[in-house]
Protein backbone atom coordinates (compact mmCIF):
# COMPACT_ATOMS: atom_id res chain seq x y z
CA UNK A 1 0.00 0.00 0.00
CA UNK A 2 1.65 3.12 -1.25
CA UNK A 3 1.98 5.91 2.02
CA UNK A 4 2.18 9.27 0.73
CA UNK A 5 5.70 11.32 1.86
CA UNK A 6 5.13 13.40 4.89
CA UNK A 7 7.57 15.91 3.84
CA UNK A 8 8.42 16.54 7.97
CA UNK A 9 9.91 12.97 8.50
CA UNK A 10 12.82 14.10 6.47
CA UNK A 11 13.02 16.87 8.08
CA UNK A 12 10.99 19.60 5.96
CA UNK A 13 10.20 22.87 8.10
CA UNK A 14 5.90 23.00 7.88
CA UNK A 15 5.02 25.30 9.84
CA UNK A 16 5.80 29.53 9.36
CA UNK A 17 3.83 31.16 11.84
CA UNK A 18 6.09 34.51 12.97
CA UNK A 19 8.91 33.21 10.69
CA UNK A 20 10.07 33.46 7.40
CA UNK A 21 8.92 31.55 4.52
CA UNK A 22 9.77 31.11 0.51
CA UNK A 23 6.46 33.69 -0.19
CA UNK A 24 7.81 36.29 2.43
CA UNK A 25 11.65 36.19 1.11
CA UNK A 26 10.41 36.79 -2.59
CA UNK A 27 7.58 39.33 -1.80
CA UNK A 28 5.67 36.43 -3.65
CA UNK A 29 2.59 38.17 -3.18
CA UNK A 30 3.50 41.70 -4.18
CA UNK A 31 4.64 39.60 -7.54
CA UNK A 32 1.66 37.94 -8.24
CA UNK A 33 -0.69 40.91 -7.94
CA UNK A 34 1.23 43.25 -9.92
CA UNK A 35 -0.16 42.03 -13.03
CA UNK A 36 -3.35 44.58 -14.31
CA UNK A 37 -4.48 43.65 -17.47
CA UNK A 38 -6.56 46.89 -19.31
CA UNK A 39 -9.01 45.01 -20.53
CA UNK A 40 -10.52 41.15 -20.55
CA UNK A 41 -8.62 40.21 -23.73
CA UNK A 42 -6.90 36.39 -22.27
CA UNK A 43 -3.71 36.96 -23.74
CA UNK A 44 -2.76 40.13 -22.19
CA UNK A 45 -2.03 38.88 -19.22
CA UNK A 46 0.70 37.09 -21.70
CA UNK A 47 2.17 40.44 -23.03
CA UNK A 48 2.35 41.80 -18.98
CA UNK A 49 4.17 39.23 -17.81
CA UNK A 50 6.90 38.62 -20.48
CA UNK A 51 7.46 42.52 -20.30
CA UNK A 52 7.91 42.45 -16.42
CA UNK A 53 9.68 39.45 -15.97
CA UNK A 54 11.96 41.13 -18.69
CA UNK A 55 12.32 44.08 -16.55
CA UNK A 56 13.43 41.97 -13.67
CA UNK A 57 16.39 40.13 -15.92
CA UNK A 58 17.46 43.47 -16.98
CA UNK A 59 17.73 44.84 -13.15
CA UNK A 60 19.58 41.91 -12.59
CA UNK A 61 21.56 42.67 -16.08
CA UNK A 62 22.09 46.05 -14.74
CA UNK A 63 23.56 44.82 -10.88
CA UNK A 64 26.39 42.50 -12.75
CA UNK A 65 27.24 45.58 -15.55
CA UNK A 66 27.71 48.13 -12.76
CA UNK A 67 29.75 45.43 -10.54
CA UNK A 68 31.66 44.21 -13.61
CA UNK A 69 32.44 48.00 -14.48
CA UNK A 70 33.66 48.42 -10.82
CA UNK A 71 36.21 45.42 -11.52
CA UNK A 72 37.70 46.41 -14.66
CA UNK A 73 38.17 50.02 -12.96
CA UNK A 74 40.26 48.38 -10.00
CA UNK A 75 42.50 46.06 -12.14
CA UNK A 76 40.01 42.89 -11.40
CA UNK A 77 39.02 42.07 -14.78
CA UNK A 78 39.05 37.94 -13.69
CA UNK A 79 36.28 38.89 -11.61
CA UNK A 80 34.22 40.92 -14.20
CA UNK A 81 34.81 37.87 -16.21
CA UNK A 82 32.43 36.15 -14.44
CA UNK A 83 29.72 38.87 -14.43
CA UNK A 84 30.43 39.56 -18.21
CA UNK A 85 29.89 35.62 -18.92
CA UNK A 86 26.37 36.24 -16.28
CA UNK A 87 25.17 38.98 -18.67
CA UNK A 88 25.22 37.05 -21.66
CA UNK A 89 23.33 34.40 -20.36
CA UNK A 90 20.90 36.81 -19.28
CA UNK A 91 20.19 37.67 -22.40
CA UNK A 92 19.82 34.07 -23.87
CA UNK A 93 17.14 33.87 -21.29
CA UNK A 94 15.62 37.40 -22.99
CA UNK A 95 16.19 36.19 -26.22
CA UNK A 96 14.20 32.95 -25.24
CA UNK A 97 11.16 35.08 -23.65
CA UNK A 98 10.57 36.17 -27.68
CA UNK A 99 9.65 32.39 -28.30
CA UNK A 100 6.78 32.80 -26.11
CA UNK A 101 5.41 36.25 -26.82
CA UNK A 102 5.42 34.49 -30.60
CA UNK A 103 2.86 32.08 -29.70
CA UNK A 104 0.39 35.17 -29.83
CA UNK A 105 -1.60 35.84 -32.89
CA UNK A 106 -2.01 39.17 -34.70
CA UNK A 107 -5.81 39.12 -33.88
CA UNK A 108 -5.05 38.25 -30.24
CA UNK A 109 -2.85 41.20 -29.94
CA UNK A 110 -5.46 43.10 -31.44
CA UNK A 111 -7.86 42.55 -28.90
CA UNK A 112 -5.86 44.60 -26.38
CA UNK A 113 -3.72 46.60 -27.90
CA UNK A 114 -6.11 49.60 -27.70
CA UNK A 115 -5.63 49.38 -23.95
CA UNK A 116 -1.69 49.87 -23.93
CA UNK A 117 -2.16 53.59 -24.63
CA UNK A 118 0.65 55.38 -25.69
CA UNK A 119 2.84 52.43 -23.33
CA UNK A 120 5.77 50.95 -25.18
CA UNK A 121 8.92 49.28 -24.27
CA UNK A 122 11.05 52.12 -26.31
CA UNK A 123 9.82 53.69 -22.61
CA UNK A 124 11.46 51.37 -20.37
CA UNK A 125 14.62 53.61 -18.36
CA UNK A 126 16.03 50.18 -17.70
CA UNK A 127 16.90 49.26 -21.67
CA UNK A 128 17.72 52.78 -21.62
CA UNK A 129 20.35 52.03 -18.45
CA UNK A 130 21.87 48.94 -19.93
CA UNK A 131 22.29 51.17 -22.95
CA UNK A 132 23.86 53.96 -21.75
CA UNK A 133 26.23 51.69 -19.79
CA UNK A 134 27.66 49.74 -22.58
CA UNK A 135 28.19 52.72 -24.57
CA UNK A 136 25.36 53.29 -26.64
CA UNK A 137 24.82 56.59 -25.66
CA UNK A 138 22.41 59.09 -26.88
CA UNK A 139 21.06 62.42 -24.98
CA UNK A 140 17.86 62.80 -26.63
CA UNK A 141 16.69 59.42 -25.28
CA UNK A 142 16.25 61.39 -22.07
CA UNK A 143 13.25 63.23 -23.38
CA UNK A 144 10.49 59.77 -23.19
CA UNK A 145 11.19 59.92 -19.50
CA UNK A 146 11.33 63.62 -18.41
CA UNK A 147 7.62 63.07 -16.53
CA UNK A 148 10.14 61.07 -14.16
CA UNK A 149 12.55 63.00 -11.88
CA UNK A 150 13.69 59.65 -10.69
CA UNK A 151 14.72 57.84 -13.82
CA UNK A 152 16.37 60.99 -15.42
CA UNK A 153 18.34 61.33 -12.44
CA UNK A 154 19.36 57.81 -12.19
CA UNK A 155 19.88 58.37 -16.97
CA UNK A 156 22.23 61.43 -15.40
CA UNK A 157 24.00 59.95 -13.67
CA UNK A 158 24.79 57.13 -15.69
CA UNK A 159 25.65 59.44 -18.55
CA UNK A 160 28.48 60.91 -16.50
CA UNK A 161 29.94 57.89 -15.40
CA UNK A 162 32.73 56.58 -17.64
CA UNK A 163 30.73 53.00 -19.71
CA UNK A 164 31.51 49.22 -19.97
CA UNK A 165 33.59 50.08 -23.22
CA UNK A 166 35.05 52.70 -21.50
CA UNK A 167 36.62 51.43 -18.66
CA UNK A 168 37.76 48.67 -21.13
CA UNK A 169 40.02 50.52 -22.74
CA UNK A 170 41.31 52.54 -19.67
CA UNK A 171 42.16 49.17 -18.27
CA UNK A 172 44.27 48.92 -21.39
CA UNK A 173 45.61 52.14 -21.07
CA UNK A 174 46.46 51.35 -17.93
CA UNK A 175 48.50 47.90 -18.54
CA UNK A 176 50.44 50.43 -21.07
CA UNK A 177 48.92 49.39 -24.06
CA UNK A 178 48.54 52.80 -26.67
CA UNK A 179 45.23 53.74 -26.21
CA UNK A 180 45.35 57.09 -26.91
CA UNK A 181 44.78 60.01 -24.24
CA UNK A 182 42.07 61.82 -26.11
CA UNK A 183 39.60 58.35 -26.12
CA UNK A 184 40.44 57.98 -21.76
CA UNK A 185 39.68 61.95 -21.84
CA UNK A 186 36.72 62.02 -23.77
CA UNK A 187 33.21 63.56 -23.03
CA UNK A 188 31.96 60.67 -21.48
CA UNK A 189 28.04 61.85 -22.38
CA UNK A 190 29.00 61.53 -25.98
CA UNK A 191 28.58 58.49 -28.27
CA UNK A 192 30.99 56.12 -29.05
CA UNK A 193 32.83 56.99 -32.42
CA UNK A 194 34.78 54.84 -33.99
CA UNK A 195 38.53 54.83 -33.83
CA UNK A 196 41.13 53.13 -35.97
CA UNK A 197 43.63 53.89 -33.35
CA UNK A 198 41.61 52.02 -30.52
CA UNK A 199 41.01 49.18 -33.25
CA UNK A 200 44.84 49.05 -33.72
CA UNK A 201 45.25 48.38 -29.89
CA UNK A 202 42.50 45.93 -29.94
CA UNK A 203 44.09 43.79 -33.19
CA UNK A 204 47.64 43.78 -31.02
CA UNK A 205 46.11 41.93 -28.69
CA UNK A 206 44.69 39.54 -30.83
CA UNK A 207 47.42 39.06 -32.34
CA UNK A 208 49.42 37.97 -29.16
CA UNK A 209 46.50 36.77 -27.17
CA UNK A 210 49.18 34.18 -24.90
CA UNK A 211 50.92 38.11 -24.38
CA UNK A 212 47.72 39.96 -23.42
CA UNK A 213 45.63 37.09 -22.10
CA UNK A 214 42.96 38.90 -19.52
CA UNK A 215 42.74 42.01 -22.02
CA UNK A 216 42.23 38.92 -24.99
CA UNK A 217 39.64 37.53 -22.47
CA UNK A 218 38.11 40.66 -21.80
CA UNK A 219 37.67 41.48 -25.40
CA UNK A 220 35.74 38.27 -26.20
CA UNK A 221 33.75 38.47 -23.03
CA UNK A 222 32.51 42.04 -24.49
CA UNK A 223 31.88 40.31 -27.72
CA UNK A 224 29.82 37.83 -26.24
CA UNK A 225 27.50 40.06 -24.85
CA UNK A 226 27.15 42.11 -27.97
CA UNK A 227 26.52 39.14 -29.87
CA UNK A 228 23.28 37.93 -27.66
CA UNK A 229 22.33 41.67 -27.19
CA UNK A 230 22.17 41.63 -31.09
CA UNK A 231 20.21 38.44 -30.55
CA UNK A 232 18.05 40.25 -28.75
CA UNK A 233 17.44 43.08 -30.85
CA UNK A 234 16.72 41.07 -34.45
CA UNK A 235 14.18 39.03 -32.32
CA UNK A 236 12.45 41.86 -31.21
CA UNK A 237 11.89 42.84 -34.81
CA UNK A 238 10.87 39.55 -35.93
CA UNK A 239 8.73 39.50 -32.67
CA UNK A 240 7.30 42.87 -33.82
CA UNK A 241 6.72 41.87 -37.57
CA UNK A 242 5.17 38.48 -36.58
CA UNK A 243 2.53 40.25 -34.54
CA UNK A 244 1.53 43.89 -36.16
CA UNK A 245 3.38 43.97 -39.35
CA UNK A 246 4.07 47.60 -40.05
CA UNK A 247 1.97 49.26 -37.83
CA UNK A 248 3.38 52.43 -35.86
CA UNK A 249 4.49 51.65 -32.59
CA UNK A 250 2.22 52.32 -29.97
CA UNK A 251 4.85 54.50 -28.11
CA UNK A 252 4.75 56.55 -32.06
CA UNK A 253 7.68 55.14 -33.58
CA UNK A 254 7.85 54.07 -36.66
CA UNK A 255 7.60 50.61 -35.40
CA UNK A 256 9.78 47.36 -37.27
CA UNK A 257 11.69 50.20 -39.54
CA UNK A 258 12.74 52.15 -35.90
CA UNK A 259 13.78 48.82 -34.57
CA UNK A 260 15.76 47.52 -38.09
CA UNK A 261 17.36 50.70 -37.65
CA UNK A 262 18.75 49.71 -34.24
CA UNK A 263 20.26 46.53 -35.63
CA UNK A 264 22.57 48.65 -37.19
CA UNK A 265 24.20 50.10 -34.05
CA UNK A 266 27.59 48.62 -32.72
CA UNK A 267 28.36 48.22 -29.44
CA UNK A 268 31.88 47.71 -29.65
CA UNK A 269 32.56 48.30 -33.17
CA UNK A 270 36.66 47.81 -33.40
CA UNK A 271 35.94 44.26 -31.85
CA UNK A 272 33.61 43.81 -34.92
CA UNK A 273 36.03 45.42 -37.50
CA UNK A 274 39.38 43.65 -36.55
CA UNK A 275 37.66 40.44 -37.46
CA UNK A 276 38.27 41.26 -41.14
CA UNK A 277 41.90 43.27 -40.81
CA UNK A 278 43.67 39.99 -39.04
Amino acid sequence: MYTPLDPATDGAEMSFDGRMSYGDYLSIDAILTAQNPATDAHDEMLFIIQHQTSELWMRLALHELNAARICIANDRPREAFKMLARISRIFEQLNSAWDVLRTMTPSEYTRFRDGLGQSSGFQSHQYRLIEFAVGNRNTAMLRPHAHRADYTALLTAELARPSLYDESLRFLHRAGLPVPENVITRDLTRPWETSSSVQAVWETIYRAPETYWEAYELAEKLVDFEDYFRRWRFNHVITVERIIGFKRGTGGTSGVQYLRKMLETELFPELWHLRTTL
